[in-house]
């Protein structure tokens, strides 16, 4: 269909309704007057096209003072190059009539675009005429004037009470209207009343005030309803209602003082707004106490009622939910009904009672309906007992008592539980083997590796001293490779590498000169290889070369405090022999050897390295405790339930891995074990607890979440989650990929790859490497805090014990942490997992996944 052919149809459905809205002749004409005072009728032609032939005539009785008076508008819309016309007439009659009683006001017709339409009859009641009102001309006009004062019958309010004497319970209704015979701009200060001792409701509230005609006392007023209230009495007594009260802007005709001029006659009036208060008088009840001898069943009800009782399921299983549905109809006090007293039978739990309504606006008139909830513990036939309902009826001033019939219930015994008879009997649970129906859970594990609790690698003091040990190794290489460097460009390293190089062939020239016993020459030779090695192994100058200096640098290099004597000990034996007689060859000799030795020993102490990286980290090592398991005895009892799974017998090896996990060791494979083994014994929610145990352990086991999940389907409570954002979900999923410690020992070796990758950064002799090694680095990095933050996810869940798994058949959730006066908000049931917040005086309070929190009693829930 095209935008035209769309068009047109819409212009076409336009003109057909505004033919429809053109088969009738609207009326505009009060229905009441007085005899004598005329009033207008006004007849409404609205539509495409203009009216012709129009035709009424009044009654006898009612004259014509003028009219008709005929007006007409007309619009024009233009959409999308289509035009809309509509006009609207009116024909204006000005009546008066000339006696009292009630006329029939005959239909008007016309036609219209050729067909006739007709208005409806109406009818309109004239009353005789009352008193005249009291008007005069009263100072407090505008100066040089007089206005026109209305007097207190033109306006007033009333509030009726409907009956003045009541039961307490029986409803009475309180009507507010305003009269009047003027003009009203607007209103101020209204205050409403007040019903002390009363329950009250609005029934009437108008936005906006719409006046119709009243007579009262012989005069016909415009009344307009204020405000309505159904009011129900809570005590005995006569009690008092407040008046109402407000005021009114009245709007009044002042004549002006003549001026003398032409003029007066054309404008000798104007208009002005007058404030008047006005208010109802208080008004008084007579509350009647309800009589004695009330029935036991009696809880308030006042009226006249009705009473219904269902059950939401006649035929259930034990411990399935269920409700007894008690309704009340009628008329009376409805909304203040309080629930009847119901016994249900001894093996019911019965929870909080829940109430609705179905009333008119009111309260008065309607139904109200009370639900019991209850949960079968036992099964068998039981039989509701009429339930009775006694009221008081205010027209027969007697009690009424109404009753239901009996209702019947059978409750079948829930498959996989046995219990026992009589109320006060404690449940037993005799659990059967999962059926396999197409799946099942998954075979256990026959080998395990068993082993005593240890802490999460991720975050350990281990993990952090090796992450310390590859930074040190690392800050090591690259000082070793930038002195290697730096070697190979440093003259005056060289030097002090080629220092004791240089002594030593200094020293064979003072053995040439020992040789040839040339006193003098010897010790100058010896004194300068002496003084040469200092300047070149110390860097020092020959101005700062004396023998404190000297002594002290060597000392401070490493060199023993007694060496470094013998050092400048020569220097002085030297500087002595210089300009001292000959002392002869065997002094020389001994010189010789000592200088020689010194030298050798000063270069000894001076090239001592730091002790080995190999020793350090053997000695880290030393700190990580060895752990000595005695394993021979958790073997023997993983065997012997081994043996006991597989030829059926799951209770045995529940209590023989159980024994191990109580001994204080652990392993996915025993909680694997464990939850099987109890699924398999019928023990849902323990099955659970254990599996939720071996997942803690190790997230990433596809048995385990298997097991969980197909556990999971079989347990009764159904919690729709609050969704996740669909990142977090991602992240939490790859964490669980691998183990804790695997995305640990992960994260180190990414660790080591990245400070690699940073030295060949810093050491790269070409800008290719460089670059390599710096985005490599940042990659490598990245990658390290990724798997120690998979590491820290699983950590952080393993650690946490703020879950737990409901371990009873049925488990109520409470408002508050109390049996007595808290209210039930829910029942849970066995297997399912909750979230544990707080906990107090033997009750926890759990949350569930969507996000419900309540009490529960802790002894009906286990920690994961």
């Amino acid at each position: 269909m095209n935008k035209r052919t769309l068009i047109s149809l819409v212009a076409a459905v336009l003109t057909a309704v505004s033919a429809l809205a053109q088969t009738r002749i609207d009326v505009q004409a009060p229905n009441m007057v007085e005899e004598g005072k005329t009033f207008n009728v006004v007849f409404v032609v609205e539509g495409e096209h203009s009216p012709s032939d129009f035709q009424w005539s009044a009654p006898e009785g009612m004259e014509v003072r003028w009219g008709p008076q005929k007006g007409t508008s007309t619009s024009v819309s233009i959409v999308n190059g289509h035009t809309t016309k509509s006009s609207k007439t009116t024909m204006t009659y000005v009546l008066m009539p000339t006696r009292t009683g009630t006329f029939q006001m005959g239909k008007a017709t016309a036609k219209v675009g050729g067909n006739a339409i007709s208005s409806k009859s109406f009818m309109v009641e004239v009353v005789a005429s009352g008193a005249a009102t009291s008007s005069g001309n009263q100072g407090g006009g505008q100066q040089g004037g007089t206005t026109t004062q209305s007097s207190a019958r033109e306006l007033f309010l009333t509030m009726s009470v409907s009956k003045r004497n009541v039961m307490v319970g029986e409803p009475v209704t309180v009507t507010l209207k305003l009269y009047r015979t003027v003009d009203i701009a607007g209103f101020e200060d209204v205050t409403f009343p007040t019903f002390n001792g009363f329950w009250s409701q609005e029934v009437a509230t108008p936005t906006n005030i719409e006046f119709h005609q009243e007579q009262v006392s012989g005069h016909v007023y415009d009344a307009a309803l204020l405000r309505q209230w159904v009011l129900i009495p809570q005590k005995a007594g006569d009690l008092s209602i407040d008046p109402a009260e407000m005021v009114c802007l009245v709007s009044q005709v002042t004549r002006r003082a003549p001026t003398g001029t032409i003029f007066d006659h054309f404008n000798d009036t104007q208009y002005v707004t007058v404030r008047k208060k006005i208010a109802t008088s208080a008004q008084s009840v007579h509350v009647s106490a309800l009589p004695s001898g009330a029935p036991a069943s009696f809880s308030g009800g006042v009226g006249k009622f009705s009473i219904k009782a269902s059950v939401s399921k006649d035929s259930l299983r034990t411990h399935d939910a269920a409700s007894l549905l008690v309704t009340i109809a009628g008329k009376g006090n409805v909304s203040l009904l309080e629930a009847p007293a119901v016994t249900l039978p001894p093996d019911f739990e019965a929870y909080d009672v829940k109430s609705s309504s179905d009333t008119d606006r009111s309260g008065t008139s309607g139904s109200r309906t009370f639900e019991y909830p209850f949960i079968p513990r036992s099964s068998g036939h039981f039989v509701l007992p009429p339930l009775e309902y006694s009221y008081f009826d205010p027209d027969s001033r007697r009690y009424v008592t109404v009753k239901t019939d009996s209702l019947r219930i059978d409750v079948a015994r829930t498959q996989g539980v046995a219990q026992t008879s009589g109320s006060g009997g404690t449940l037993t649970v005799d659990r059967q083997g999962v059926k396999n129906l197409g799946e099942d859970i998954r075979f256990i594990r026959p080998r395990t590796s068993l082993d005593t609790p240890r802490p999460f690698f991720a975050g350990s003091a281990l993990y952090w001293s090796l992450a310390a040990i590859l930074l040190a190794i690392s800050a090591a290489l690259y000082l070793v490779l930038r002195k290697i460097a730096g070697m190979r460009a440093d003259v005056e390293g060289s030097r002090k590498r080629r220092a004791t190089g240089m002594a030593l062939r200094r020293l064979k020239e003072a053995g040439d000169f020992l040789k040839k016993d040339l006193y003098t020459a010897f010790y100058e030779s010896l004194h300068r290889s002496l003084l040469g090695f200092v300047s070149d192994k110390l860097s020092m100058d020959m101005a700062s070369q004396t023998k404190e200096n000297i002594e002290s640098a060597l000392v401070g290099r490493g060199v023993k405090a007694d060496v470094a004597s013998r050092f400048t000990a020569l220097l002085d034996a030297c500087e002595y022999a210089r300009y001292a007689p000959d002392a002869g060859h065997d002094a020389m000799d001994s010189h010789y050897h000592e200088a020689l030795e010194t030298i050798t020993i000063i270069d000894s102490s001076m090239k001592k390295t730091a002790p080995r990286a190999a020793s350090a980290l053997a000695i880290l090592l030393l700190l990580v405790p060895a752990m000595h398991l005695n394993a021979q005895p958790a073997d023997s009892l993983w065997n012997k339930g081994v043996e006991a799974y597989s030829q059926g017998d799951y209770e045995l090896a529940s209590a023989s891995w159980n024994a191990i996990a109580e001994s204080g060791m652990e392993s996915v494979e025993l909680y694997y074990n464990l939850g099987n083994a109890c699924f398999k014994d019928g023990n849902l929610a323990r099955a659970i607890l254990w599996w939720e145990r071996a997942r803690k352990l190790d997230p990433s086991d596809k048995d385990v979440r298997h097991n969980l999940e197909f556990a999971e389907a079989q347990t009764q409570d159904r919690i729709d989650s609050v969704p996740e954002f669909f990142l977090r979900t991602w992240l939490r999923k790859a964490s669980f990929l691998m183990r804790s410690n695997v995305w640990a020992v992960l994260s180190l070796l990414l660790f080591a790859l990245a400070l690699a990758m940073l030295l060949l950064f810093l050491l790269g002799s070409r800008a290719g490497l460089r670059r390599t090694g710096f985005f490599t680095a940042i990659a490598a990095f990245l990658l390290c805090l990724a798997c120690f933050g998979f590491a820290s996810v699983q950590k952080q869940d393993a650690l946490r014990h703020d879950s737990a798994v409901v371990m009873l058949p049925v488990a109520s959730v409470k408002s508050a942490p109390s049996e007595d006066s808290a209210t039930s908000l829910f029942v849970l049931h066995e297997g399912t997992t909750v979230k544990i917040v707080d906990t107090v005086a033997g009750y926890t309070l759990v949350e569930l996944t969507d996000g419900r929190q309540g009490w529960i009693e802790t002894r009906a829930i286990e920690k994961i």
